[in-house]
């Protein structure tokens, strides 16, 4: 950055492989810290992926290994610019699988050295925060954050995306995210699952979402207020459909989809509005894969607003997996002032969300 007025400007590069999507992302951030994003492309492996019911690291592996460099290239040529314009660079560094966060550190530490540019290790979870200024303008400080995807599902407390970032609540078995791709593969319905259940249950009604009673979990007077348990629920829609069939009996899968859906939205919306209003948080940001879904956005919109909480939500593109939300975290490090990560870092596969960036 050449100056500390608005209109000095930096140009970040953010690269994301930590499963099964290549990102490659260009984010511009001003003096005064507002970030404008240039462009975002990604390769997804999914459909390699689909035929096993979920990620195979290995092939996830070799996707990125194939897929990032034309990737990085595209991006680079979307914003009209080449890698010496880029004034830092950003990769995920964790959490993630292990060969996958390799793919990508060793690659962004190969452009950083060519481009003699500064290098910025940073966490996938952090990333997902960071996304939504890129949307809807400067975090407020502090904000709360629901971050739903596949792998994760976390309450987090934000006090500033670019170095105070805490856990206060998570998933103590399967991710909400993983919860979807299971009863998916109970219902035959495709992998991922998060998509075909949404739209049967929209399909379905109102109506269906309250036609099978099931249960919403950790949410008894003496269960954790701000975790999170989503493997009764997988187990209970098992039962019920496995009873079902044993019967000799239809199964409804819409209205399977539904109640589930139902259940998941109601128990990740309401321990996301009672914390943010105890911890007296006026804003939540709800992000990752799941944060698309349309019960899930419909059910925080109302409950935020019953609670005078400000919801916001980036839009679907920038929820899954992208190299937009790291560039945009860089971005976020760069404006602070943040030193680069040391030349020698590793990826970590378990990452704490604390740790926004690598030393």
């Amino acid at each position: 950055m050449t100056g500390a007025s608005a209109e000095a400007s930096a140009l970040v590069l953010g690269i994301e492989t930590s499963c099964d999507e290549t990102g490659a992302g260009l984010v511009e951030v001003f003096g005064d810290g507002r970030v404008r994003l240039v462009a975002d492309v990604v390769a997804s492996s999914v459909e390699q992926h689909a035929r096993f019911g979920g990620v195979v690291p290995e092939i996830a592996s070799r996707a990125h290994l194939e897929a990032l460099t034309p990737t990085v290239r595209r991006a680079l040529d979307d914003a009209g610019c080449r890698l010496r314009d880029v004034d830092a660079i950003a990769v995920t560094a964790g959490p993630g699988l292990a060969g996958a966060l390799m793919v990508g550190v060793a690659a962004a530490k190969a452009y950083a050295a060519a481009a003699d540019k500064p290098l910025y290790g940073v966490n996938h979870l952090a990333g997902h925060v960071a996304v939504d200024a890129l949307e809807h303008g400067p975090l407020p400080k502090p904000c709360l954050a629901l971050l739903v995807s596949g792998g994760h599902t976390q309450l987090l407390l934000v006090e500033d995306v670019a170095s105070s970032v805490r856990e206060i609540g998570s998933t103590i078995d399967d991710a909400a995210g993983e919860a979807y791709d299971k009863v998916a593969r109970l219902l035959d319905l495709p992998y991922p699952g998060g998509p075909p259940i949404d739209r049967l249950a929209r399909a379905a009604g109102a109506a269906a979402r309250d036609s099978i009673a099931f249960p919403r979990g950790l949410t008894g007077p003496r269960d954790s207020r701000h975790d999170f348990s989503f493997s009764g629920l997988k187990t209970a829609v098992a039962r019920w459909v496995e009873g079902r069939r044993a019967a000799g009996e239809p199964v409804d899968v819409a209205s399977v989809a539904a109640s589930f859906q139902e259940a998941v939205a109601d128990v990740l919306t309401a321990k996301a509005v009672r914390a943010a209003a105890e911890l007296g948080v006026d804003t939540l940001v709800v992000s990752g894969g799941v944060a698309a879904n349309s019960r899930l956005g419909e059910l925080a919109a109302e409950r935020c607003a019953r609670a005078g909480i400000r919801l916001r939500v980036p839009p679907p593109r920038l929820c899954t997996d992208n190299g937009a939300m790291i560039a945009a975290l860089g971005a976020h490090l760069v404006a602070a002032g943040a030193p680069p990560s040391a030349p020698g870092f590793g990826a970590d596969p378990a990452l704490p969300v604390g740790t926004v960036v690598v030393e």
